[in-house]
């Protein structure tokens, strides 16, 4: 843990500020990377269970499937949408809903997700007379949560004069638990004067999580609290007090 007094970095909340700022951005160019197309572009839809959100200028079919989960199979620029019913011996009907470049299929996704994450740093609240405290040291993290993926579907350009290719776009949000571990700098003044001499301490976290997930990697905000092993642990001012701070990492699924 790198640790701030309130004379040095931390005087007119400097670098509080920077520290906002840069979760800021980290989240601002992945919104964008997502929405200019950099990231969460696929080749092709997976065959398989989804829940049908949105069929743009489809009323008909849009009516009849509801919000229902459907079997989606993609053809070129056709989507092939079987509706699930409980207990059918045959295959129901199906709808065939052709994709348009200015109407757009939405599918949803879920899956349980499990990923590993670092945490460049948290932010602690004030505690004990010592201000606010910025920790960018090692943290890492397994999080368990259920991911939403939002499958998005379109005409693109023309593979021949009566046939399109499809565009098709995957995001995903998701929210769950995590436990990790990380370092954190011991010192008299974060311990109430028990520590006799300055190192770095190992401490577990755990706490819930919101994930965006462009599928090339993840981005979250995170809030936990921290376990200090060792003698100096319950003297620590933040032993099992909040943090807020931000994850990050590469999809593993």
């Amino acid at each position: 843990m790198t640790v701030f007094s309130a004379g040095t970095a931390f005087r007119n909340g400097s670098s509080l500020r920077r520290a906002f700022l840069g979760a800021f951005l980290l989240l601002s160019v992945g919104f964008w990377m997502s929405g200019c197309g950099v990231v969460g572009h696929v080749t092709e839809l997976q065959p398989g269970w989804y829940q049908v959100v949105h069929l743009g200028k489809a009323d008909s079919a849009a009516a009849r499937l509801g919000r229902q989960r459907a079997y989606a199979q993609l053809n070129a620029d056709t989507l092939l949408l079987t509706p699930y019913v409980a207990g059918a011996e045959q295959s129901p009907p199906s709808v065939r809903y052709v994709l348009k470049p200015d109407h757009r299929a939405v599918l949803l996704d879920r899956q349980l997700d499990v990923d590993v994450f670092t945490l460049p740093f948290k932010i602690r609240p004030p505690r004990s007379g010592i201000p606010v405290q910025l920790n960018s040291n090692f943290n890492a993290a397994l999080y368990v949560g259920q991911r939403l993926n939002f499958i998005s579907l379109r005409a693109d350009r023309r593979t021949t004069p009566w046939q399109r290719n499809s565009f098709i776009k995957s995001t995903g949000i998701g929210y769950g638990a995590f436990v990790g571990l990380g370092s954190t700098t011991i010192t008299p003044d974060v311990t109430r004067g028990h520590a006799t001499l300055e190192y770095e301490g190992l401490v577990f976290d755990a706490g819930a999580a919101f994930i965006y997930d462009a599928r090339a990697f993840n981005l979250g905000l995170a809030g936990g609290i921290d376990f200090l092993s060792g003698p100096d642990g319950e003297f620590w001012v933040y032993q099992r007090h909040p943090w807020i701070g931000l994850l990050f990492g590469l999809d593993l699924n």
